[in-house]
């Protein structure tokens, strides 16, 4: 798990204990001035009332390997941390769940509604009784280790990495070779590191034969990027394709729908980038992929693409800093899911799909970004693109001292791999015929990225 996640959540677990002693003695103050107590109310128990919302909205997270910082599934291990939960719920703080309700509905929605929040607020009031324990339903048949069941194939780092206790790590980068014979459809991805405290992100890229990309590199060995020599400052934020998964924390696994698929072409090779942030500690760690494989050729491909700028100088003091990147669909194809990226700075994002017709829709807003939870936005419905669609991504940074994660305020920003430094990456998937050539999704080899503003 994330070191600033746990202490975040070590704060928020003191500030539950304080409110707790406090509504402990207003109440005792209010009885002995009443001379009556208060009316009692059906005390809600684990069994038959929170277990169920746990299993539903939290044990995704909160299980053994996962990036929750303790385990929910079962009484004993929920119990203690009642008081915290009721805060969390009630602040809105958990699920962690950012987007701005007014756009977009989207299938992964993480929410609780207010009954669920009033009963689980209402049991920790009520001391977390357990209740009958015939009550409690079956447990989920979590598969440990994976979120996408069993993979067909998996592929891991070739050695464990060695992270040191303190420094600064440049981005790593590992070439594994996939060995396929023939083209291969991808139902679902997941990468998962061994030592959540030390990794930053990871991406599994998807690197076709043929491609100059590392071509100097060889398998097995980490590396890191060959640095561009320039002049001037490089624009060094476009990612190369073909991304097969992400991992962040608060990232999910890739899985699909039905009759999709992502295409890894025979004699492929796998790249790792990851990024290690010490914690204090030495450790190693050596992520893995897991792959599921699509049962039969999908009628749609899906491609993960990105609007980025990394032209963008963030003034020392700005507290609301405007970046704007776009990305226009050469042929027709649909929209299925959203993930910002930025790092500390990041204050708000959103993306806006402009059509040929001039007509303007909002399909994301995340009004309160947070680097600590980067979560994908999967759409209920994909959204059609005709050629021409695009789309436009707006976010705000924050680089002023009221921002606890501003790293440095006194100090202009530029973008940069490190996590004092910043990103605007507007990720997206699209969705499109699985025999169209993937040349068509652009409408010229450059698609400028945007500009930065104030």
């Amino acid at each position: 798990m994330n070191a600033r996640l746990f202490l975040a959540l070590s704060v928020l677990v003191a500030s539950a204990l304080a409110s707790l002693q406090a509504s402990t003695s207003s109440d005792t103050r209010k009885q002995s001035s009443a001379g009556a107590p208060a009316p009692t109310y059906a005390k809600p128990t684990y069994g038959k009332d929170v277990a169920p919302i746990l299993q539903k909205n939290c044990q995704v997270c909160h299980r053994p390997g996962e990036a929750g910082p303790f385990p929910m599934l079962t009484y004993e291990q929920t119990r203690p941390w009642a008081m915290a939960m009721k805060v969390a719920v009630q602040s809105g703080k958990m699920p962690p769940w950012f987007a701005d309700h007014r756009y977009g509905k989207f299938s992964n929605a993480m929410s609780l509604t207010p009954a669920e929040i009033d009963t689980l607020a209402r049991w920790a009031d009520a001391g977390a009784p357990k209740g009958d324990p015939a009550d409690i339903p079956p447990p989920v048949d979590w598969v440990e280790g994976w979120g996408i069941g069993k993979p067909d194939a998996v592929y891991e780092l070739p050695v464990a990495f060695d992270v040191p206790s303190s420094g600064v790590i440049d981005y790593q980068h590992v070439i594994v070779p996939t060995g396929f014979a023939e083209d291969k459809w991808v139902q679902a991805a997941e990468v998962r590191p061994t030592d959540r405290r030390v990794v930053h992100h990871i991406i599994a890229f998807v690197r076709e034969p043929g491609s100059h990309w590392f071509r100097d590199q060889k398998p097995g060995v980490f590396f890191t990027a060959p640095q561009v020599k320039t002049k001037e400052q490089p624009d060094t934020s476009a990612l190369p394709s073909d991304f097969l998964v992400g991992y962040a924390p608060g990232q999910p696994p890739e899985v699909l729908r039905p009759g999709q698929a992502k295409l890894i072409k025979a004699g492929s090779d796998i790249i790792f980038q990851v990024h290690y942030t010490p914690h204090g500690h030495a450790t190693k760690d050596q992520s893995r992929l897991g792959i599921v494989f699509a049962k039969e050729p999908p009628k749609e491909r899906v491609l993960t693409l990105s609007a980025t700028n990394g032209t963008f100088k963030i003034p020392p003091g700005n507290p609301n800093y405007r970046v704007d990147a776009d990305f226009v669909v050469g042929t027709d194809v649909k929209l299925s899911g959203l993930h910002p990226h930025m790092h500390g700075r990041g204050k708000d994002f959103e993306y806006r799909l402009v059509f040929p017709n001039g007509e303007t829709q909002t399909v994301l807003s995340v009004p309160h970004y947070d680097w600590h939870w980067q979560n994908w936005y999967n759409l209920e419905q994909p959204i059609a693109l005709p050629k021409g669609t695009k789309i436009d991504c707006t976010a705000h940074f924050d680089n002023s001292p009221n921002n606890p994660e501003n790293a440095d305020p006194t100090k202009e920003v530029t973008w940069g791999e490190q996590s004092w430094d910043e990103m605007m990456v507007g990720f997206f998937n699209l969705v499109f015929d699985a025999k169209m050539p993937v040349e068509n999704l652009f409408p010229d080899k450059k698609n400028a990225a945007g500009v930065a503003s104030k």
